[in-house]
């Protein structure tokens, strides 16, 4: 144990060291000796707060995805109609992914992860509530269509640009503006609103 630090300052120092490191190798790509290491711990203070790399891990990720996640609640639960909300949360999660370069690593070292119970995990208690928060808006946007996959695809729209923008700037029609988050923002926008006009459409 640190002398002179509090268990939670340390606490939350190791999180805050660690998940560059996820974010980097993820999972299978960090051990405990890593993170001891770059957090100027031993091994066994390590484990005085986490009783193994799962616990560390899924802590991790959680305490990064929860500082972002009461700023992206106010945005959706605010005043105003649904799709004004809805350029309000787009613009806010793209901002957000393009302010820190480490969390859509992240995110997508999650997304990749095959463990089913830590998957489960981080569904359940970490990731739930802001998807509920999509799911509710969804169904309010449009009630024809199914909320469950209309908020995958508002999610997956704006992660996905920032996930794959080290392969994007090589590929055709690419230029310096589409990675402005205002510029996403307007267009996942228009794309959703065109999208769910025309299937109106044709249901009527």
């Amino acid at each position: 144990m640190m002398k002179g630090i509090p268990k939670r300052k340390t606490r939350e120092e190791i999180l805050e060291l660690s998940a560059p490191l996820f974010a980097q190798h993820g999972y299978d790509g960090v051990s405990m000796r890593d993170v001891a290491a770059v957090v100027g711990l031993t091994q066994a203070a390590l484990y005085y707060y986490f009783s193994d790399k799962d616990q560390l891990y899924l802590d991790a990720v959680a305490y990064q995805f929860r500082e972002r996640e009461l700023a992206l609640k106010d945005l959706l639960a605010g005043n105003g109609a649904p799709w004004e909300r809805l350029e309000r949360f787009v613009a806010g999660l793209a901002r957000m992914m393009a302010a820190d370069k480490d969390f859509p690593r992240l995110m997508q070292w999650v997304l990749l992860d095959t463990d089913e119970t830590r998957q489960s995990t981080l569904a359940k208690h970490v990731f739930r509530d802001m998807f509920v928060a999509v799911h509710d808006l969804a169904s309010k946007l449009d009630p024809h269509q199914d909320a469950h996959m209309l908020a995958m695809s508002i999610l997956g729209l704006v992660i996905f640009h920032f996930q794959t923008g080290a392969t994007r700037k090589f590929m055709p029609g690419h230029r310096p503006h589409q990675d402005k988050p205002e510029v996403l923002a307007r267009h996942v926008c228009e794309l959703l609103r065109r999208s769910l006009a025309a299937a109106d459409g044709d249901a009527g």
